[in-house]
């Protein structure tokens, strides 16, 4: 155990380390309260592609913008954070779901439905709603064949 402490030290130094572990537990810490917050205030209809989506719709053009980049910028944090905590302590799939929410790309509500309607997450996100007494979350129905 220490030839692998004194070969990790050799590439970074100790007080690297101690940020590193430092941050992971604030962030662990923190999507542990931040991810259930946003999930539960979502409308149970947000994955629903039929449903249109207008974010800050009315607003001024220039105040628009500046929304749109700030919420993207969000967005590029809390999905690299979602991929660290792949590999770190942390929710990484919902932070990761959370960072695409976030985000404004082509397709992207395809995505976020197809995340989401994976069984697992699902019933994961539904179960905390329920504690709250949220509603399920609804998607467009699929095609009859």
């Amino acid at each position: 155990m220490e030839d692998i402490v004194v070969t990790i030290q050799q590439w970074i130094s100790i007080n690297v380390l101690v940020g590193l572990t430092a941050a992971s537990i604030i962030g662990f810490i923190g999507s542990l309260i931040a991810i259930p917050w946003i999930l539960i205030r979502l409308p149970s209809d947000y994955f629903d592609m039929r449903v249109p989506r207008h974010w800050m719709k009315d607003h001024h053009p220039a105040l628009r913008i500046s929304g749109l980049i700030i919420k993207n910028i969000i967005g590029i944090v809390f999905l690299i954070a979602g991929f660290l905590m792949l590999f770190l302590p942390g929710q990484g799939l919902l932070t990761m779901l959370i960072g695409i929410s976030f985000m404004d790309f082509p397709n992207k509500r395809k995505l976020e439905a197809r995340i989401v309607a994976q069984p697992l997450l699902l019933n994961a996100i539904n179960a905390m709603r329920h504690k709250f007494n949220r509603p399920s979350l609804t998607f467009l129905p699929k095609p009859e064949k």
